[in-house]
């Protein structure tokens, strides 16, 4: 007798549904918070760690005292839940990173409740990556590389 295989013959559901959306956060209190490379690379690492809950990012920007971005959000989360969900992941990023923030926020609120987001589709989104891109010339800001070099002229002889 044949091998029977208990294997359902249904296809695997995908979800080929896009939910581009451009979103902008700002700071509480509008202070000037992403000038210091490191705040930025700690704001966008806390973003990227929901690609493993299926979320996509694309141009990530950031204007001083709020950032702007493009996700794409699955469709099992709602775009209030997505907001809350990178707001405070992101708020605790920041606390955990760099002590400074928590004596610039003791009640240990990092974004303000001003939020803006809308629906970004595929014939606008270059368009949208543009205005991203270009944050810091439209807000004639200056980027501090406060990250930590390495110094290999120095050796032990």
């Amino acid at each position: 007798m044949g091998e029977m295989s208990s294997v359902s013959s249904k296809n695997e559901k995908v979800d080929t549904r896009n939910n581009w959306v451009t979103f902008m956060f700002k700071c509480k209190c509008a202070y000037f918070c992403f000038l210091k490379q490191s705040h930025i690379d700690t704001c966008t690492s806390a973003f990227k760690e929901f690609e493993a809950h299926g979320f996509k990012f694309g141009e990530i920007g950031y204007g001083g005292n709020h950032v702007h971005f493009i996700a794409d959000v699955p469709k099992r989360y709602c775009i209030t839940d997505a907001e809350i969900m990178l707001k405070s992941r992101s708020a605790l990023r920041m606390f955990e990173q760099h002590q400074g923030f928590k004596k610039r926020y003791p009640s240990g609120s990092f974004w303000s409740g001003y939020e803006h987001h809308q629906s970004t589709g595929m014939q606008d989104i270059e368009e949208s990556a543009k205005y991203i891109r270009n944050q810091t010339a439209h807000h004639n800001i200056t980027v501090i590389y406060d990250a930590q070099k390495c110094l290999t002229s120095f050796s032990a002889e």
